[in-house]
């Protein structure tokens, strides 16, 4: 195969990206063989790793899966998809377990019960958690220790995938490059099914709480290959990232206004009240549009946790505290300053409850996918859950289809960009305004003249950056994918705001399905606009 630098065959069945929902799906389909493609080593640069509040179950005394299903229907504005939403919620006790099982240190009382925080927008306390926040790493290190003594799973780390290849219909494997290579030349690794679990999009933005290498590349590939996307659009902004200026920017978790911590003024004044009548514990999309008002006004947000916490903050939320003590902050005596981040996807690579994509032989888990479970706005919590009832429901999925014959073909490789890392340094500089972009103008509050002004940037970064890397157009193509459909939709709802039709519409009350054709249709007149 003269046109590969290196070709693989994987033994069946390869998973891009090694974070919570790719493991889940690799320890799930042992002892199929099976091998996972991640660009770091194992619990570096995943966001599962990161994220901190845990994960929702209905494991609480008096607690349901009927309600977990409703206060999730009720976070996601009307577009969450409900027979999703309640299957989900069925398969979380069972999903606990697997993870309690793989050695996830969760929380229990005296008495060996789950201890449960309760975070915005949930009714009760179902929030299950690993020391007060640390679930994500926890749970990352349960799994990377049962996945390395797994003969079945082959890890190859510091690889990046960049385009699936495709034949007749299916994808049958994927490209890739080898990180940090300057002159990386394209690997082929060809497969029988091919799980994506690469993460989401947060990095496309200026000010996020994901990893950095996390920028909508996972959506960006899939479309690129003629995926159906679905609710690109719904951005979740996290309200309370802790501003200090770092990129990314440290979490303080949703759990800490769940034990009572306040969100006030510069002056002490509390702002939640008059906005929403829960208050602190408001929908995501609520309180983060709530901050980013107070910072356009000119006030200086900020998390107060002294009388509810005090000295006891750094014992419950040691990650948090981490965080504070390195920029010099004592919450038992100050306020936390905060501002809105980006923060998780509800949008993705559509997929049925099975996690197929429109693509044949093509699954899908994690933040990669739009399942329905999130709709408009994701449920706190729900986000880890979502990855390993999918992952398992994929794995479960793969091993009655990975049977069926790829086609002969072999696609061709696309000589025009440059697969090389130095193609991607090359195009630092257009990173770094595609950022800015998406943050100025796609970001918690937006309007027809900023996604207009958005996409007609995105064309003009695109177009000056010919023969850059595929990941750099996957991250173009995934940035035009959410103007696009943030453009279309001519409403607000979630996560999604529009300041020019702050209502919304009840003609809208359904979830976006979109292609990358239509996608840069869109683009293409609102640059023709501008004419």
């Amino acid at each position: 195969m003269s046109r590969f630098d290196t070709a693989f065959e994987t033994g069946g069945v390869l998973i891009i990206g090694a974070g919570l929902a790719g493991l889940f799906a690799a320890l799930k389909l042992a002892p199929r063989p099976v091998t996972v493609l991640s660009p770091d080593p194992l619990g570096q640069g995943a966001s599962s790793a990161w994220a901190q509040g845990g994960v929702a179950a209905a494991v609480g005394a008096g607690d349901s899966p009927e309600d977990h299903a409703d206060d999730t229907l009720k976070a996601g504005a009307g577009i969450v998809d409900e027979a999703t939403a309640r299957s989900v919620a069925r398969e979380a006790a069972a999903r606990i377990e697997d993870l309690a099982r793989l050695g996830a240190p969760f929380d229990r009382d005296e008495e060996g019960h789950y201890m449960l925080s309760r975070e915005a927008a949930h009714g009760r306390a179902r929030v299950v958690r690993v020391a007060g926040d640390r679930a994500g790493r926890a749970i990352m290190d349960a799994l990377i220790e049962d996945v390395r003594a797994t003969p079945s799973i082959s890890v190859v780390e510091g690889v990046i995938a960049v385009d699936f290849a495709v034949a007749e219909g299916r994808v049958i494997g994927v490209f890739a490059r080898a990180a940090g290579d300057r002159y990386a030349t394209p690997l082929f690794f060809r497969a029988d099914a091919t799980i994506l679990a690469a993460g989401g999009l947060g990095g496309l933005y200026a000010v996020t709480t994901n990893p950095s290498r996390v920028r909508g590349q996972a959506m960006g590939m899939a479309a690129r290959a003629g995926a159906v996307i679905a609710d690109p659009e719904f951005v979740q902004f996290h309200p309370t990232a802790i501003d200090l200026g770092k990129d990314p920017a440290p979490l303080a978790t949703e759990a800490l206004r769940g034990e009572g911590a306040l969100l006030v003024d510069e002056g002490g004044r509390r702002f939640m009240p008059e906005v929403h009548p829960d208050a602190e514990l408001a929908p995501r999309d609520v309180v983060a549009r709530a901050i980013f008002a107070q910072i356009q006004a000119g006030h200086r947000p900020a998390l107060d946790a002294r009388a509810a916490l005090g000295t006891e903050f750094g014992e419950k939320f040691p990650t948090v505290m981490g965080y504070l003590q390195e920029a010099g902050i004592d919450p038992s005596i100050q306020t936390i300053p905060v501002a809105p981040a980006a923060h998780y996807h509800m949008g993705g690579v559509r997929v049925d409850a099975h996690g197929r994509s429109s693509l044949g032989s093509l699954w899908v888990c994690g933040e990669a996918s739009s399942t329905g479970l999130h709709g408009a706005n994701r449920l706190a919590s729900n986000g880890l859950l979502e990855a390993v009832v999918f992952a398992a429901r994929v794995a479960e999925d793969v091993e009655k289809q990975v049977s069926e014959s790829l086609p002969a073909a072999l696609p061709e490789l696309l000589p025009r960009a440059d697969f090389s890392a130095e193609g991607e340094l090359r195009n630092l500089w257009a990173v770094h305004e595609l950022r800015q972009t998406m943050s100025d103008d796609v970001g918690v509050v937006r309007d027809a003249e900023g996604l207009k002004r958005a996409l007609r940037k995105i064309a003009r970064l695109e177009r000056e950056a010919a023969g850059a890397s595929r990941s750099y157009l996957n991250m173009t193509t995934a940035a035009t994918m959410v103007a696009a459909a943030a453009l279309r939709r001519t409403e607000s709802r979630g996560g999604h705001f529009r300041s020019d039709f702050p209502e919304t519409d009840p003609a809208w009350a359904h979830r976006t399905e979109i292609t990358l054709d239509e996608a840069l249709a869109i683009r293409a007149a609102a640059v023709e606009e501008a004419r």
